[in-house]
């Protein structure tokens, strides 16, 4: 054999058995050749070349996404290369990602929440605020929300924040001898909180909030405050709830105060870069709070705190290194995402999306059709498993479908948000539960999520129809 390379014996009549990734590779490759190779007209009547291919393309990437194929960054841009290359669309409007200032807010805030943590300011403020407030399991669980809310506001990112909650809570379980099933639902319950609680604020997630506003026309922090802070703080409370109920402790527990105070006090006195961060965040809500008088755009705000956090005497808290807190392959996964929406509205797909999937008309009761919003969201995440692969391909089509009503963009849009974003089944459906299964960080598993999030099904819905609708039309967005 050439090269050495025959099979030694043993391996001869071997059965290969293929994984997850080799299946959903085969399966994304299947489903861009069937509708690829389909004749234009019958089923894909009236999508153009590049309708279907930008169609093909799509739904295979989704499929690579859902099944893991490869890091999403890897897949994300592929499919980025392949639509340049396929003549889709052009490069201007496969990377019109970067001509805004989404991508640029998402450096910035990694950036600023990298300097909230190294320089200790978030673990002062989180130890603190247990210190005073938490005494057994019930406060414990109430502190996680409420710290993760407060610290939304200083870090810009859920991962950054849930990892610190996370090491403070780990003092907690330990000097309280929580035994290891109730470690699991407290490590369950930091990144739970961080799925509702983040989007209360438009900073609470700086990567996909400002992504589902930008299909709506964009949102200042104000605007997102005030069209998403009262349904948002509901559904955070309503899981908290549910969290409670659900989660029940083996036994009473005490917290042992003298150990956190032994940990504020390891702490010291707050450091000169502690002291230049908290002033540059400070300065940073100051200028995101009053967008509508200055008019700089919250994304040049944010990605500008960032930058100058590291020039000599008013900054030092950053330094070169701290770029790499700022993941590559989440900036080129955004890119894709928010690709799947532009492209496929240029080449017609998000419209033959519509008109296939959704009826022909659009009910004009608005509970009615924020109630289908949320159903076909959910399924359509159920399928996917992204929030933002579900965002690139869902919100364009919604807003296709509801368009002869005349709606203000911003109200379908972020129904679907909320029934997608505070929703989640299995860990990997939604980014803040994937990162904290895993026995180093949250240690649950998808029987923890799959019981919580079955019971957020009826709570969306409440939420959704109930909440929001009668609160869009009190500030007149519906």
């Amino acid at each position: 054999m050439f090269l050495g390379l025959a099979p030694r014996k043993e391996e001869r009549g071997k059965i290969v058995k293929l994984g997850k990734r080799q299946i959903g590779f085969i399966a994304g490759l299947v489903v861009f050749a069937i509708i690829f190779f389909s004749p234009a007209s019958g089923f894909f009547d009236g999508l153009t070349y590049e309708g279907k291919t930008c169609l093909a393309l799509s739904l295979m990437t989704v499929v690579f996404w859902a099944t893991g194929v490869a890091q999403n960054g890897f897949i994300a841009g592929a499919y980025l290369a392949l639509l340049v290359i396929m003549k889709v669309a052009e490069p201007a409007d496969v990377f019109y990602a970067w001509t805004g200032t989404t991508m640029w807010l998402v450096i910035g805030a990694y950036l600023i929440a990298n300097a909230v943590k190294t320089s200790g300011l978030g673990e002062r403020i989180a130890y603190n605020y247990m210190y005073r407030f938490v005494k057994d399991y019930k406060s414990v669980i109430i502190g996680i929300f409420v710290l993760t809310v407060i610290l939304s506001l200083l870090i810009p990112h859920p991962w950054p924040r849930a990892f610190l909650i996370l090491s403070v809570m780990g003092v907690v379980m330990k000097s309280s001898n929580m035994t290891p099933a109730d470690c699991v639902k407290v490590g369950f319950c930091v990144f739970a909180a961080s799925v509702p609680a983040s989007l209360i604020f438009i900073t609470g997630d700086a990567v996909i909030n400002p992504l589902a506003a930008s299909y709506g026309g964009g949102a200042t922090f104000i605007q997102w405050f005030l069209y998403m802070g009262v349904p948002g703080v509901v559904i955070t409370i309503l899981t908290l709830i549910l969290f409670l109920v659900l989660f029940k402790p083996e036994q009473e527990y005490s917290v042992d105060k003298d150990e956190i105070q032994a940990k504020i006090d390891g702490l010291g006195a707050m450091t000169t870069v502690e002291k230049k961060t908290l002033a540059w965040i400070v300065l940073a809500i100051v200028l995101w709070l009053t967008e509508g008088v200055h008019g700089i755009n919250i994304g040049w705000v944010t990605l500008i705190v960032g930058m100058l956090m590291s020039f000599p005497f008013i900054g030092d808290v950053l330094t070169a290194k701290d770029w790499g807190a700022v993941p590559i392959h989440v900036l080129v996964f955004l890119t894709a995402a928010m690709a799947i929406g532009k492209v496929g509205g240029i080449t017609g797909m998000n419209e033959w999306i519509a008109n296939t999937i959704f009826p022909s008309t659009a009910p004009s009761n608005l509970f009615i059709l924020a109630a289908f919003i949320v159903l076909m969201s959910i399924i359509i995440h159920m399928l996917l498993g992204s929030v933002i692969a579900v965002m690139g391909v869902a919100v364009p089509a919604i807003l296709a479908f509801t368009s002869p009503l005349g709606l203000n963009a911003m109200a379908p849009t972020l129904i679907c948000y909320m029934a997608v974003a505070a929703h989640y089944m299995f860990p990997f459906q939604h980014l803040n539960t994937l990162v904290g299964a895993a026995p180093d960080t949250g240690n649950y598993t998808q029987k923890e999520t799959l019981k919580l999030g079955a019971a957020l099904i009826p709570a969306l819905f409440v939420v959704c129809v109930l909440v929001m609708v009668p609160w869009f039309q009190i500030i007149g967005l519906f």
